[in-house]
Protein backbone atom coordinates (compact mmCIF):
# COMPACT_ATOMS: atom_id res chain seq x y z
CA UNK A 1 0.00 0.00 0.00
CA UNK A 2 1.26 3.56 -0.59
CA UNK A 3 1.36 5.73 2.01
CA UNK A 4 0.66 9.53 2.22
CA UNK A 5 3.24 11.70 -0.21
CA UNK A 6 2.78 15.29 -1.24
CA UNK A 7 6.17 15.31 -2.61
CA UNK A 8 4.90 12.82 -5.02
CA UNK A 9 2.78 15.68 -6.58
CA UNK A 10 4.26 19.04 -5.68
CA UNK A 11 7.56 17.59 -6.84
CA UNK A 12 6.66 16.72 -10.22
CA UNK A 13 7.22 19.68 -12.63
CA UNK A 14 4.32 18.33 -15.26
CA UNK A 15 1.61 17.69 -11.87
CA UNK A 16 2.33 21.64 -11.07
CA UNK A 17 2.47 22.86 -14.41
CA UNK A 18 -0.72 20.93 -15.15
CA UNK A 19 -2.27 22.41 -11.83
CA UNK A 20 -1.02 26.12 -12.55
CA UNK A 21 -2.42 25.45 -16.06
CA UNK A 22 -5.99 24.52 -14.35
CA UNK A 23 -5.70 27.67 -11.81
CA UNK A 24 -5.37 30.08 -14.56
CA UNK A 25 -8.18 28.56 -16.82
CA UNK A 26 -10.50 28.54 -13.19
CA UNK A 27 -9.89 32.55 -13.20
CA UNK A 28 -10.71 33.10 -16.82
CA UNK A 29 -13.87 31.18 -16.71
CA UNK A 30 -15.10 32.80 -13.15
CA UNK A 31 -14.06 36.59 -14.08
CA UNK A 32 -15.25 36.60 -17.34
CA UNK A 33 -18.42 34.93 -16.00
CA UNK A 34 -18.80 37.44 -13.67
CA UNK A 35 -18.28 40.24 -16.33
CA UNK A 36 -20.80 38.75 -17.87
CA UNK A 37 -22.97 38.05 -15.26
CA UNK A 38 -22.78 41.62 -13.60
CA UNK A 39 -23.68 43.14 -16.94
CA UNK A 40 -26.59 41.20 -17.31
CA UNK A 41 -27.64 41.64 -14.10
CA UNK A 42 -27.90 46.12 -14.74
CA UNK A 43 -29.54 45.13 -17.65
CA UNK A 44 -32.35 43.00 -15.70
CA UNK A 45 -32.47 45.85 -13.10
CA UNK A 46 -33.12 48.33 -15.69
CA UNK A 47 -35.84 46.30 -17.10
CA UNK A 48 -37.60 45.81 -13.47
CA UNK A 49 -37.57 49.46 -12.73
CA UNK A 50 -38.66 50.57 -15.92
CA UNK A 51 -42.12 50.88 -16.71
CA UNK A 52 -44.35 48.33 -17.88
CA UNK A 53 -45.34 45.08 -17.08
CA UNK A 54 -44.20 43.03 -19.87
CA UNK A 55 -40.44 43.75 -19.41
CA UNK A 56 -41.05 42.96 -15.75
CA UNK A 57 -42.37 40.02 -16.10
CA UNK A 58 -39.86 38.73 -18.25
CA UNK A 59 -37.15 39.51 -16.47
CA UNK A 60 -38.78 37.84 -13.37
CA UNK A 61 -39.42 34.63 -15.76
CA UNK A 62 -35.41 34.61 -16.70
CA UNK A 63 -34.23 35.03 -12.92
CA UNK A 64 -36.90 32.48 -11.63
CA UNK A 65 -35.43 29.76 -14.68
CA UNK A 66 -31.83 30.57 -13.82
CA UNK A 67 -32.58 29.77 -9.76
CA UNK A 68 -34.85 27.00 -9.52
CA UNK A 69 -32.62 24.62 -12.41
CA UNK A 70 -29.35 23.72 -11.70
CA UNK A 71 -26.42 25.54 -12.70
CA UNK A 72 -24.66 21.68 -13.95
CA UNK A 73 -28.13 21.26 -15.91
CA UNK A 74 -27.68 24.29 -17.61
CA UNK A 75 -24.03 23.72 -18.57
CA UNK A 76 -25.21 20.51 -19.87
CA UNK A 77 -27.67 21.92 -21.69
CA UNK A 78 -25.82 24.84 -23.37
CA UNK A 79 -22.72 22.18 -24.27
CA UNK A 80 -24.72 19.22 -25.28
CA UNK A 81 -27.67 20.34 -26.38
CA UNK A 82 -27.99 24.15 -27.95
CA UNK A 83 -24.26 24.01 -29.02
CA UNK A 84 -25.15 20.76 -31.52
CA UNK A 85 -28.02 22.99 -32.79
CA UNK A 86 -25.95 25.35 -33.94
CA UNK A 87 -25.07 25.70 -38.04
CA UNK A 88 -21.87 23.79 -38.73
CA UNK A 89 -19.76 26.97 -39.40
CA UNK A 90 -20.42 28.74 -36.02
CA UNK A 91 -19.65 25.09 -34.41
CA UNK A 92 -16.76 24.71 -36.23
CA UNK A 93 -15.65 28.27 -35.02
CA UNK A 94 -16.10 26.91 -31.46
CA UNK A 95 -14.36 23.91 -31.50
CA UNK A 96 -11.50 25.70 -33.08
CA UNK A 97 -11.57 28.33 -29.94
CA UNK A 98 -12.11 26.05 -27.45
CA UNK A 99 -15.61 25.79 -27.23
CA UNK A 100 -15.55 24.20 -23.89
CA UNK A 101 -14.54 27.55 -21.95
CA UNK A 102 -16.93 29.51 -23.96
CA UNK A 103 -20.01 27.62 -22.96
CA UNK A 104 -18.81 27.48 -19.43
CA UNK A 105 -18.62 31.68 -19.07
CA UNK A 106 -22.15 31.57 -20.79
CA UNK A 107 -23.15 29.28 -18.76
CA UNK A 108 -22.24 30.06 -15.69
CA UNK A 109 -22.45 34.46 -16.92
CA UNK A 110 -26.27 33.67 -17.45
CA UNK A 111 -27.08 31.42 -14.62
CA UNK A 112 -25.34 34.01 -11.68
CA UNK A 113 -26.86 37.20 -13.83
CA UNK A 114 -29.98 35.91 -11.89
CA UNK A 115 -28.64 36.33 -8.68
CA UNK A 116 -26.82 39.28 -9.34
CA UNK A 117 -29.87 41.41 -10.59
CA UNK A 118 -32.14 40.04 -7.43
CA UNK A 119 -29.03 40.99 -4.62
CA UNK A 120 -28.79 44.81 -6.32
CA UNK A 121 -32.47 44.88 -6.65
CA UNK A 122 -32.69 44.34 -3.09
CA UNK A 123 -29.88 46.77 -1.97
CA UNK A 124 -31.97 49.65 -4.35
CA UNK A 125 -34.93 48.55 -2.49
CA UNK A 126 -33.87 48.99 0.60
CA UNK A 127 -33.19 52.61 0.05
CA UNK A 128 -35.53 54.81 1.79
CA UNK A 129 -37.90 56.63 -0.95
CA UNK A 130 -37.47 59.60 0.08
CA UNK A 131 -33.95 59.84 -1.36
CA UNK A 132 -35.65 59.90 -4.71
CA UNK A 133 -38.32 62.58 -3.68
CA UNK A 134 -34.51 64.54 -2.42
CA UNK A 135 -32.29 63.79 -5.63
CA UNK A 136 -35.38 65.26 -7.85
CA UNK A 137 -35.95 68.23 -5.17
CA UNK A 138 -32.30 68.92 -5.90
CA UNK A 139 -32.70 69.37 -9.75
CA UNK A 140 -31.74 65.40 -10.74
CA UNK A 141 -34.05 63.97 -13.42
CA UNK A 142 -34.93 60.42 -13.09
CA UNK A 143 -31.56 58.73 -14.73
CA UNK A 144 -29.27 61.31 -13.08
CA UNK A 145 -30.91 60.75 -9.63
CA UNK A 146 -30.23 56.65 -10.29
CA UNK A 147 -26.55 57.11 -11.29
CA UNK A 148 -25.28 59.78 -8.60
CA UNK A 149 -28.32 58.99 -5.22
CA UNK A 150 -29.74 55.82 -5.52
CA UNK A 151 -27.35 53.27 -7.67
CA UNK A 152 -24.38 54.47 -5.35
CA UNK A 153 -26.36 53.10 -2.01
CA UNK A 154 -27.83 50.63 -3.48
CA UNK A 155 -24.76 48.46 -4.50
CA UNK A 156 -23.42 49.28 -0.90
CA UNK A 157 -25.96 47.81 0.61
CA UNK A 158 -26.25 44.95 -1.36
CA UNK A 159 -22.44 44.00 -1.49
CA UNK A 160 -22.51 41.82 1.36
CA UNK A 161 -24.95 39.11 -0.80
CA UNK A 162 -22.65 40.58 -4.13
CA UNK A 163 -19.77 39.19 -2.36
CA UNK A 164 -21.29 35.86 -1.50
CA UNK A 165 -22.74 35.17 -4.66
CA UNK A 166 -19.07 36.17 -6.25
CA UNK A 167 -17.60 33.14 -4.24
CA UNK A 168 -20.13 31.06 -5.58
CA UNK A 169 -19.74 31.68 -8.94
CA UNK A 170 -15.80 30.87 -8.35
CA UNK A 171 -16.63 27.45 -6.85
CA UNK A 172 -19.36 26.72 -9.58
CA UNK A 173 -16.23 27.00 -11.99
CA UNK A 174 -15.50 23.57 -10.98
CA UNK A 175 -18.43 22.07 -12.80
CA UNK A 176 -17.41 22.81 -16.01
CA UNK A 177 -15.69 19.62 -15.78
CA UNK A 178 -18.68 18.14 -17.05
CA UNK A 179 -18.38 19.58 -20.27
CA UNK A 180 -14.48 19.11 -20.57
CA UNK A 181 -13.26 22.46 -19.84
CA UNK A 182 -9.81 22.14 -18.28
CA UNK A 183 -10.11 24.41 -15.29
CA UNK A 184 -9.06 23.24 -11.73
CA UNK A 185 -11.34 20.55 -10.88
CA UNK A 186 -10.28 18.80 -14.94
CA UNK A 187 -6.03 19.26 -13.91
CA UNK A 188 -6.86 17.39 -10.18
CA UNK A 189 -8.86 14.66 -12.35
CA UNK A 190 -6.38 14.18 -14.57
CA UNK A 191 -2.95 13.96 -12.52
CA UNK A 192 -4.96 11.65 -9.96
CA UNK A 193 -5.43 9.30 -13.02
CA UNK A 194 -1.81 9.93 -13.96
CA UNK A 195 -0.63 9.71 -10.74
CA UNK A 196 -2.89 7.39 -8.65
CA UNK A 197 -2.44 9.81 -5.58
CA UNK A 198 -5.80 9.90 -4.96
CA UNK A 199 -6.05 11.19 -1.36
CA UNK A 200 -3.18 13.43 -2.29
CA UNK A 201 -4.13 15.70 -5.19
CA UNK A 202 -7.77 15.92 -4.02
CA UNK A 203 -6.37 17.85 -0.86
CA UNK A 204 -4.28 19.95 -2.34
CA UNK A 205 -7.11 20.81 -5.17
CA UNK A 206 -9.88 21.56 -1.94
CA UNK A 207 -6.51 23.77 -0.26
CA UNK A 208 -7.06 25.29 -3.38
CA UNK A 209 -10.09 26.23 -3.73
CA UNK A 210 -10.22 27.21 -0.03
CA UNK A 211 -7.48 29.39 -0.67
CA UNK A 212 -8.75 31.58 -3.53
CA UNK A 213 -12.42 31.50 -1.94
CA UNK A 214 -11.16 33.15 1.13
CA UNK A 215 -9.10 35.96 -0.47
CA UNK A 216 -12.11 36.75 -2.55
CA UNK A 217 -14.25 36.82 1.01
CA UNK A 218 -11.28 38.91 2.06
CA UNK A 219 -11.60 41.16 -0.49
CA UNK A 220 -15.13 41.75 -0.27
CA UNK A 221 -14.89 42.11 3.32
CA UNK A 222 -12.63 44.75 2.77
CA UNK A 223 -14.79 46.62 0.08
CA UNK A 224 -17.70 46.67 1.96
CA UNK A 225 -15.77 48.21 4.73
CA UNK A 226 -14.60 50.90 2.99
CA UNK A 227 -17.86 51.46 1.54
CA UNK A 228 -19.55 51.78 4.79
CA UNK A 229 -19.80 55.66 5.55
CA UNK A 230 -18.44 55.25 9.23
CA UNK A 231 -14.71 54.61 7.58
CA UNK A 232 -15.25 57.88 5.71
CA UNK A 233 -14.98 56.98 2.18
CA UNK A 234 -18.91 57.55 1.04
CA UNK A 235 -18.50 61.39 2.41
Amino acid sequence: MKGFDLAAILGNPEYMAMLAHGIEMTFIIAICSWLLAMSLAVLLLAIRFAPGRIGNSVAAAYVSYHRNVPTLVQLMLWYFGIYTLLPLGVSDWLSAHSAEMIFAVIGLGLCQAAYFSEDLRSGLRSINPGQMEAARALGHGYISAMRFVLIPQGVRNALPALVNHSVSLFKNSSLAIVIGAPELSHAVKEIENLSFRTFEIYLIGTVLYLFFSLIIMAAGAYLTWRADPVNGVSR
